[in-house]
């Protein structure tokens, strides 16, 4: 009972981290308004660069953003090719809460790999007839007025009269500072690792005692707290639950390094799910010391979180397309990566 105690507690620290994360990047989703935009649609080069950027920050809002761009006939296949290749979707926060280090280096990987795929691949492959199902409307940016994140003539207003939206969200951030601060969800975490974390929590509280209620409410509430946040808990103590069962009746870590091969092809298969979760077992099974690093990497390749779901309502053929490339490039970075043993 102790041991799942236990991993209750770091499912909720690193639920909590990916909570923060997305606030984040949803912030600056928000403030930059578009400005990257402009530079996008210029020479090839700078498309592969923005888009691999745009899918190496953790989360979707990258991919949906590139989906978008290509179903406006703004940036080339192979530019969609980088992104989904640099992104891992939600995964991406679980992996920096779990490991930092190895996350950072994945993540660099992934942004070289990916612009150098989608290179190649405008070089050899030019897909004709992807764009016959897809809309043309122009594409509009999101720059509502009430979007302006920081307003200070609100500041006061915002903590002397705060919305019930605030109030939640700021008390969940003040818990998890709590529980950071008394070692209550950090007992074996570095002293670098918790300060970073505090002051990253610190930042999110200021966040939301800036930002209108319009931002809390459609960006934060609505879209993180009820939508990425109770999938992702569930996801992580779910799967943690799962290999702790699983390793008090069997071996797996002797089964799989006996069978890396047969792993490799799993974890670049399940890419093809075009969603976050599924994946996270790979995830765990990296930061327990199970798999090789070339494991978590081939998964990360062929797999986009749910960037592509968009891109599945708009074009079946562009889908389908998309997951067989970068399962192809999975596959040869995986393998090549077993082989030298990395």
């Amino acid at each position: 009972m102790e041991d799942i105690y236990k991993m209750f507690l770091k499912s909720i620290m690193i639920s909590g981290f990916v909570f923060i994360m997305m606030i984040v990047i949803e912030y600056i989703n928000v403030q930059s308004k578009g400005l990257w935009q402009r530079h996008l649609t210029q020479k090839k080069w700078k498309q592969y660069i923005i888009a691999g950027l745009l899918g190496a920050l953790p989360g979707c809002l990258g991919a949906f953003t590139i989906v978008a761009l290509f179903s406006h006939k703004l940036i080339s296949f192979g530019a969609v090719i980088t992104t989904m290749i640099a992104t891992s979707g939600d995964e991406a926060f679980v992996m920096f809460a779990m490991f930092p280090k190895q996350a950072t280096i994945l993540t660099i990987l992934l942004l070289i790999i990916g612009i150098t795929a989608g290179y190649i691949t405008d070089k050899l492959y030019k897909p004709k007839g992807i764009f016959k199902d897809i809309s043309d409307n122009s594409l509009t940016l999101h720059d509502e007025k009430e979007c302006k994140c920081f307003q200070k003539e609100h500041f006061w207003s915002n903590l002397t009269h705060p919305s019930l939206y605030r109030i939640s969200v700021a008390i969940v951030i003040i818990s998890l500072m709590s529980g950071l601060a008394t070692g209550l969800l950090s007992e074996k975490a570095e002293l670098w690792i918790k300060v970073t974390l505090m002051l990253s929590f610190s930042f999110v509280l200021f966040i939301v005692i800036t930002v209108p209620d319009h931002f809390l409410k459609n960006h934060i509430w609505e879209h993180i707290v009820k939508i990425h946040l109770p999938r992702i808990f569930l996801w992580v103590f779910g799967i943690l639950l799962i290999m702790h069962f699983l390793n008090l009746y069997i071996n797996v870590e002797d089964w799989m390094s006996n069978n890396m091969f047969v792993v490799l092809i799993i974890a670049v298969l399940i890419g093809i799910i075009p969603e976050s979760g599924p994946h996270l077992i790979f995830v765990t099974l990296f930061a327990a010391g199970t798999i090789p690093f070339s494991i978590l990497l081939a998964n990360s390749i062929s797999q986009d979180g749910h960037g592509m779901l968009p891109m599945l309502a708009e074009s079946k053929k562009s889908f389908f397309l998309i997951k067989i490339i970068n399962i192809i490039y999975a596959f040869i970075v995986g393998g090549m990566g077993l082989i030298f043993n990395i």
